[in-house]
């Protein structure tokens, strides 16, 4: 009995552990390889589907600070070219630090500088004044570039963002979202002057008086394990904040960090930004539906005959012949939902020959659809329809009999008028 009784533990203590093991191993597989920043909120996005990758407080409203410079990049880029003239106004000269005529130069006002060199300055060394100068030179003045941006951010569907600056100086009614400005980051990437813009590392820029400006890009992630672009941003109120663009073995991923730690070194948003992006680079997708699997079993009405006849009712078990899958984290699951909609039945479709319908995968700003299969058996079929093509097959025989008697009709009473003629 001892003995019974101690295999007995042995088995019980050995199933726990394994219960245990598995239970760490999904733990570890989904929560502790999910990175811990400093930022308040962030998030990365496949730059090619728009799908989220990672998300921490993706709709928590934030200061933007200097990545507002994105749209105004934008901006310019969809109301100017590279050799345009753009002068040196009043709004820009008052502009304080962190600007050319400030921190490197000074700059005499309608001193102008070609729309290039302003889009490297905004960019590159994220020059508070040439933001002015780009909303004064393309809108009239602040005020009329202020409705441009908002009326850019709806076109764009950025719908938790408002504009005030066009540089992200503080205002409290200049915020967005990084869901917001992921969505802005990728249609500025896609301008093909704001990516390259974004890309330098350091650029000789200058005034129509001669002035020559030597910038450097603030991204010091640039150039380091694939990061090919992004921009800085930094006030009091916002904390230190970064969009970053990243290409790896041909894919891009792009990530915005916001209200990251104030250091002199910039060190917490840049290290934020870096785990984000390998986390990225790294998590594999989350499958709900693996290839040839049933996704849901409908009751379906179709005619066998296909254009007349009675309707039948089959049993059809719906499947995907392509891996059903997205990116698990609380943005996604949130907004997560099926949606099944089918075609017109026919037997051929019935037979699983060509899609019968399609499966809506909706996630947060991203919806994708798979064609359904029907799995139903072939013999099921058969058997399903057999009465109606019994039917069908004796009315086309009587059909074709009360054809034959009347040709034969008609030849008979033919004879019988021949012989009255003669």
């Amino acid at each position: 009995m001892k003995n019974k009784r101690f295999f007995i533990l042995i088995i019980l203590f050995l199933v726990s552990s394994m219960s245990l093991n598995v239970f760490a191993a999904t733990v570890s597989e989904n929560t502790t390889n999910v990175p811990t920043i400093y930022g308040k909120a962030a998030i990365t996005v496949d730059v090619a589907t728009g799908e989220i990758i990672y998300a921490k407080d993706v709709d928590k409203q934030m200061y933007p600070a200097s990545t507002t410079k994105l749209i105004t990049a934008l901006l310019l880029a969809e109301n100017r070219v590279k050799t345009d003239k753009i002068k040196y106004t009043q709004s820009a000269k008052i502009q304080p630090a962190d600007s050319l005529n400030v921190n490197l130069h000074p700059i005499a006002l309608n001193e102008t500088m070609s729309s290039a060199d302003v889009m490297d300055g905004l960019l590159m060394y994220s020059a508070n004044d040439t933001a002015y100068m780009i909303a004064d030179n393309v809108a009239g003045n602040p005020t009329n570039f202020m409705k441009m941006m908002n009326d850019k951010a709806a076109k764009l569907k950025m719908t938790k963002t408002h504009f005030v600056t066009p540089n992200g100086l503080h205002d409290p009614d200049h915020y967005t979202t990084p869901y917001d400005m992921s969505i802005l980051a990728r249609a500025a990437f896609s301008n093909p002057w704001v990516k390259e813009s974004m890309n330098k590392k350091q650029k000789s820029i200058s005034t129509s008086k001669g002035t020559i400006f030597k910038i450097e890009n603030t991204n010091k992630l640039l150039g380091l394990n694939g990061c090919i672009g992004g921009k800085t941003g930094y006030t009091s109120k916002a904390g230190r904040c970064l969009v970053a663009f990243y290409e790896r073995n041909g894919r891009e991923i792009m990530g915005v960090v916001m209200g990251s730690e104030i250091y002199p070194n910039d060190t917490y948003v840049f290290n934020d930004m870096e785990k984000i992006i390998n986390y990225s680079y790294t998590l594999k997708r989350t499958v709900l539906y693996v290839n040839n699997s049933v996704v849901k079993t409908e009751i379906l009405k179709y005619k066998p005959l296909k254009f007349f006849g009675p309707d039948k009712t089959v049993s059809v078990p719906l499947v995907v012949k392509e891996d059903v899958s997205y990116y698990k984290n609380y943005a996604n699951e949130k907004d997560l939902k099926e949606n099944i909609n089918l075609s017109d039945i026919s037997i051929s479709s019935l037979k699983g020959n060509e899609s019968i319908g399609t499966l809506r995968l909706t996630q947060k700003g991203k919806v994708k659809t798979y064609k359904l299969y029907s799995a139903a058996s072939s013999g099921a079929l058969v058997k399903n329809d057999m009465p109606i093509y019994l039917m069908a097959g004796g009315i086309l025989v009587l059909v074709l009999v009360g054809i034959v008697l009347i040709i034969r009709a008609n030849n008979l009473n033919k004879r019988k008028r021949r012989r009255r003629k003669y």
